[in-house]
């Protein structure tokens, strides 16, 4: 019989302490917000997206537009992803059981769109700053050109 170290029976059940359930959650969430992340808004998977959003906006029967349309929305794939993610690790919240992969997959979700909403933030505040710098030296170069334009008029 294979050794186990504990893990798989106490994270079904409620062996392990509240902490530990919580630091897994918060594990837990971010390679899903990566997964939701990278599937509806990167390059990687442009044409996927793009095929999608044109999936569903045809004339189809809703549930299929409402298919197509959860790998366009971060917010609707990542509890897809939550869902893999409880089923592959057995996590579990607070309860053992179904109920506890029900109050799990809600606060994996939660959390990892958290997460998500952070990264966007953050790219903002990136993207924000890298145009206020190009504004800041096209001004230190026109002021350099007019300087520039002032001592030779001057030397005439």
């Amino acid at each position: 019989m294979a050794r186990t170290h504990g893990l798989e029976n106490a994270m079904t059940g409620l062996n392990l302490p509240l902490s530990t359930q919580i630091v897994w959650l918060f594990v837990l969430a971010a390679p899903v917000a990566c997964v939701a992340w990278t599937v509806t808004h990167e390059e990687l998977f442009a044409e996927l997206h793009t095929w999608c959003v044109r999936q569903s906006q045809r004339p189809r029967p809703l549930l299929v537009r409402k298919f197509f349309y959860l790998f366009t929305c971060e917010y609707c794939f990542s509890h897809y992803v939550a869902a893999a993610a409880i089923a592959m690790s057995g996590y579990r919240l607070l309860q053992p059981g179904w109920t506890g992969a029900v109050f799990a997959w809600f606060a994996l979700v939660w959390v990892a769109n958290v997460y998500m909403s952070l990264f966007v933030r953050l790219r903002l505040d990136i993207k924000r700053e890298r145009v206020e710098i190009n504004v800041e030296e096209k001004e230190a170069q026109a002021r350099e050109t007019r300087e520039t334009r002032e001592i030779r008029a001057l030397r005439r």
